[in-house]
């Protein structure tokens, strides 16, 4: 069993597993803050500071391009060291970065140049962050309790992404977006205090032999683009995160300018369409134990995303359940997608190269983010929002093609059996002490 794990084997993670419910407590405050945050902040760029289209399109992107500066020695660098230490300096950084943007406004010296900075600066938390907790969750549970693991974390990251949108948008309509954040700042903490309380720590590194970065660096890149699973997966995530990303950046500005939906609203309807990564998150293992894993991941991936073709189809009165509907189907789909792509890759990937699998694939997968709001952003400014809604909701399913024609489609189940890795990727020579 791992270090984490207590003796007790009966009943559901969250009733036994006394670190795995702290950690999923934490993550649940800390996807509800972001939650918060990811609308307060270009509701803030919208309404207080005035910003255009393509500004807004540049707050998204800013949180996102991190990915592409430093997500690669990122990776290493969680390969070499413990992760836990790395969440909790990423989690207080957050933090406090977060905290800067309602005191700016308190002394009337906020600016859309400082929430660009704030933006860029959590990304790079982000990268840290997001990087050593993809390493760690393996080595917290034992293989059987991961699927179990990665299914209810993603289902209460979903349903916490829910209520946050909802109370980011109640609190812009009460307090405005500026005291919203700050009201925020409590779940942050709350993240950051129960990540601290688990007991869990992980072994100290064995020493391994100095090795310059970028071959450490390179290694993790052929472990991607030598192995056809991976490479599919990354292919596909780019593609996808470019087009969502583009049509999320312009959801807010969308809704608000074209629709004519009121600030607290946004909030609401953006709330009940993410209902459907709980569903997701909550029929994944079923649908992929009746189905098979690689068929099942085309359904998740490419026929419910087709719904997001409704999106721009929104108006007013009745019809704003159109993008209930579409934004419903986007999210069930990708939730239960990434719940068995995550299982996949622990068991699949050599534990002592997950982090820089995680960097490696991030980095064109979160990197797309931040191009994806500046093509969203540019298509708003040179189109027009609807227009620019269309291509980019249309591009969708139009991405999952790449899983269509890949290995996917002509199994039933993705690999079981962990990778043997090949001579390109030599495994280092000494991973975690026992």
């Amino acid at each position: 069993m791992s270090a984490g794990t207590n003796t007790e084997t009966t009943g559901g993670l969250l009733r036994r597993h006394r670190d795995f419910r702290l950690l999923w407590t934490g993550e649940t405050a800390n996807k509800f803050g972001s939650a918060v945050t990811g609308l307060a902040m270009p509701l803030i760029a919208v309404t207080a500071l005035h910003a255009s289209t393509f500004q807004v399109g540049l707050l998204g992107a800013a949180g996102w391009l991190p990915w592409l500066l430093i997500g690669l020695p990122v990776g290493v660098w969680v390969d070499r060291l413990r992760s836990r230490p790395i969440m909790l300096a990423a989690s207080a950084a957050s933090l406090l970065l977060f905290a800067t943007v309602p005191l700016a406004a308190h002394f009337g010296m906020l600016s859309l140049a400082q929430l660009l900075v704030v933006a860029l600066a959590t990304g790079v938390a982000g990268v840290f962050f997001q990087t050593a907790y993809t390493a760690y969750l393996p080595r917290l549970l034992d293989p059987a309790d991961r699927a179990e693991g990665n299914a209810k974390l993603h289902g209460s990251a979903s349903a916490a992404g829910i209520a946050g949108i909802g109370a980011g948008g109640l609190l812009a309509q009460l307090a405005g977006p500026v005291s919203g954040l700050l009201a925020n700042s409590g779940t942050f903490a709350l993240s950051l205090w129960c990540t601290r309380r688990i007991r869990h720590r992980e072994p100290a590194r064995a020493e391994r032999p100095e090795r310059a970065l970028r071959q450490e660096i390179a290694e993790g890149l052929r472990l991607v683009a030598g192995d056809r699973w991976f490479r599919t997966f990354t292919l596909f995530g780019a593609t996808s995160n470019l087009m969502l990303t583009g049509y999320q950046s312009l959801v807010v500005v969308f809704l608000i300018r074209e629709v004519g939906v009121a600030e607290g609203a946004v909030g609401v309807l953006a709330a009940v369409a993410s209902t459907g990564g709980i569903a997701g998150a909550a029929v994944a293992r079923r649908v992929a134990a009746r189905m098979g894993t690689a068929r099942a991941m085309l359904f998740f991936e490419l026929a419910l995303p087709s719904l997001a073709v409704l999106i721009p189809l929104t108006a007013g009165g009745a019809r704003l359940v159109l993008y209930v509907v579409g934004g419903f189907g986007v999210s069930a789909g990708v939730v239960a997608g990434n719940v068995i792509k995550s299982t996949f890759q622990q068991r699949y990937c050599p534990p002592e190269l997950l982090g820089r699998l995680s960097a490696s694939s991030a980095v064109l997968n979160f990197g797309a983010i931040p191009v994806g709001a500046l093509v969203g952003g540019l298509l708003g400014d040179r189109l027009g929002v609807l227009p620019a809604m269309w291509i980019l909701t249309a591009g969708v399913p139009l991405a999952a093609l790449i899983l269509w024609f890949s290995p996917l489609r002509t199994c039933r189940d993705l690999p079981t059996e962990p990778l043997r890795l090949p001579d390109t990727v030599p495994a280092p020579t000494a991973a975690l002490a026992a």
